[in-house]
Formats: C-alpha cells, structure tokens, sequence
C-alpha cells in the first residue's frame, strides 16, 4: 500500500508517494539520493543512521517513513548547506576522531543532539544530579561518552570522538 507524504531533508521539501513499509533511512538512500546517513547494522544497534528529526537525533533505520509525514529532517550534509563545515564536524577533523569514516555522519549528527540536549537542560544517565546545570563549557568525558553511547565506532575512535564533542561544546559555549 502506498501512501502520499511530504518530507523536509536539508531544507528542502520533498512529496513523495511511498510503501507504507519504508523506512526514513531506506527513502533516505535509494528514493533521495542521500547517502549522509548510512546503513550499518538496520536494527537500530550502531547507530550510523542517525539524523535529526525535527531537531532531536533519531535512528532513520526505525523510524516509517509515512509516520513522518509534515516532519523536517537533517543529515550530516545538511548541517553544512552553504558548503562551510559545521563547528561539530571541524572539531572531528580538529581531534582526528574518525578512521574509515563509516559511522562519521551518525556521530556527527548525535553530537549535535548531544549539544542541544545539554543547552536543555536535559540530563543523562551520567548526570549524578538530575537537577544540577550542566554547561556546555564543563561537559565531562563521562557525559558525553554516556550520551553518544548509542552510536558505535568498529575503529575504535571514542577516546577524539569524546575530545571533539567536548570541543565543540566549549566552542558553542563561547
């Protein structure tokens, strides 16, 4: 069965008439063209597909794409649309914290998330005082690896990931 939706990505507005079966991340690829966000374990494990849904990172590999009708979504590509990195992904580049680069756009786009969940107020399972501000400014290694834990790396490179998300939070927070 198929089903009319219209779709946000990068700024730009799509109508679509899709199998009510598809997921965000599979109409991501095969039906837009945009390979931001990659296909890595499909279950919702690794956390490769994540984008921003709407402003809050989500796993594009879970989510129907008809139950996305009227929302806006943003990939890794989207977050730079005059060209000009963004301040996340010049910290990755800054802190070398990528290797093949696989899962580097889903890392991206949840330290984003991270970032703005912070700026919120939002605590995390790390957070020893649920009610107590944590600042941009003072994120601590073990917030920002508890916070990006759903997003996997096979190389290994948590140690700059951890050091780029944190730079960049001291950035935004200048």
């Amino acid at each position: 069965m198929d089903t009319d939706i219209t779709l946000t990505v990068d700024g730009q507005e799509h109508r679509l008439t899709v199998d009510t079966r598809t997921t965000v991340l599979d109409l991501l690829r095969e039906r837009l063209g945009s390979t931001s966000a990659k296909k890595g374990c499909d279950h919702g494990q690794c956390g490769a597909c994540t984008v921003l849904l709407d402003g809050r990172r989500t796993l594009s590999c879970l989510m129907l794409a008809v139950t996305q009708d009227g929302s806006s979504l943003t990939t890794a590509d989207g977050l730079a649309p005059e060209g000009e990195l963004h301040p996340v992904a010049r910290a990755f580049l800054d802190r070398d914290a990528f290797q093949c680069g696989y899962c580097t756009p889903g890392q991206i786009c949840s330290a984003v998330g991270v970032l703005d969940e912070v700026r919120a107020g939002m605590p995390s399972a790390a957070s020893t005082d649920v009610a107590a501000e944590v600042g941009l400014d003072v994120l601590d290694e073990v917030e920002v690896a508890e916070r990006m834990s759903g997003n996997l790396c096979r190389c290994g490179a948590y140690v700059n990931i951890v050091r780029a998300v944190r730079e960049a939070g001291r950035e935004a927070a200048r």
